[in-house]
């Protein structure tokens, strides 16, 4: 399928989804999220594919927030109606089976942090800038940002950033905890690419079992999450997989997973 906004490619057991608007900066508009829902719906049913990138073309943008002249036409209705779709959407990125990596190359402002947020982790380019400015136009983040900022470096720094619409460097960003890493620009994706490699290589059933009993743990109690935990630990353990691994330890080898579900 051919894609307005998005540049949907495959590499090997890794699927790289690039936001293409880069006269725009990336900027969201209806049609991009309409197909950053096509393309997510396409990898969810690829068994093949292990992790996914996500990233934004030329170097000045990952995603610098909403299209603003769009948004300003709509009445309180409609806007309700935006925020909808733009939570289902990013709620579909976050429980994706895959692993989810942005790789954030210029302003991540808005509607595109929000999508990082969303994602496993977050890497970035050195010359990357995030914030959630909307208050600066007399509103506030509707994609969900105020709740995973909120989840991911406490609620008192997410007020902050979030009240004051203060945009942040990368430098700043990986010293409240809201990114893992800092790269090159040159680099960037380059450098993901090798960590999505590796996490490629991994035993499928134990990837998604763990990105599962992490995601749905966080939102519940210790005792209920550990039993979330506990009830994935048994079938890792059962799956041909964890045979595999722990006989390749014991033989002092490399393991070789079967790379599919299937059991």
């Amino acid at each position: 399928m051919d894609y307005q906004n998005i540049i949907y490619e495959e590499r090997n057991k890794i699927g790289i989804i690039t936001f293409n608007r880069p006269k725009a900066l990336n900027a969201l508009n209806q049609t991009l999220i309409r197909e950053l829902s096509i393309v997510l719906d396409l990898v969810s049913q690829k068994e093949e594919i292990s992790v996914l990138i996500l990233t934004g073309a030329g170097n000045k943008a990952f995603v610098a927030g909403a299209d603003i002249k769009e948004l300003s036409s709509l009445s309180s209705m409609q806007a309700k109606l935006l925020s909808e779709r733009g939570h289902k959407v990013l709620a579909k990125l976050e429980a994706l089976p895959q692993t989810v990596i942005a790789a954030v190359n210029g302003f991540a402002l808005g509607g595109g942090m929000e999508i990082a947020l969303a994602s496993d982790f977050i890497y970035a380019a050195d010359t990357a800038q995030f914030g959630l400015p909307e208050i600066n136009l007399g509103i506030i983040p509707g994609y969900g940002g105020t709740q995973r900022l909120s989840r991911l470096v406490g609620r008192n720094m997410a007020k902050e950033l979030i009240l004051t619409g203060q945009i942040v460097s990368a430098d700043e960003a990986k010293k409240i905890g809201c990114v893992n890493r800092i790269y090159s620009s040159t680099s960037l994706l380059k450098d993901t690419i090798k960590t999505a490699e590796a996490i490629a290589l991994k035993s499928k059933i134990a990837l998604r079992a763990a990105k599962q009993s992490i995601n749905s743990g966080s939102n519940t109690d210790l005792k209920s999450a550990s039993e979330i935990e506990i009830n994935h630990f048994a079938l890792t353990v059962a799956s041909k997989d964890a045979q595999e691994g722990m006989l390749a330890f014991i033989e002092k080898r490399k393991a070789c997973f079967s790379g599919t579900l299937n059991e």
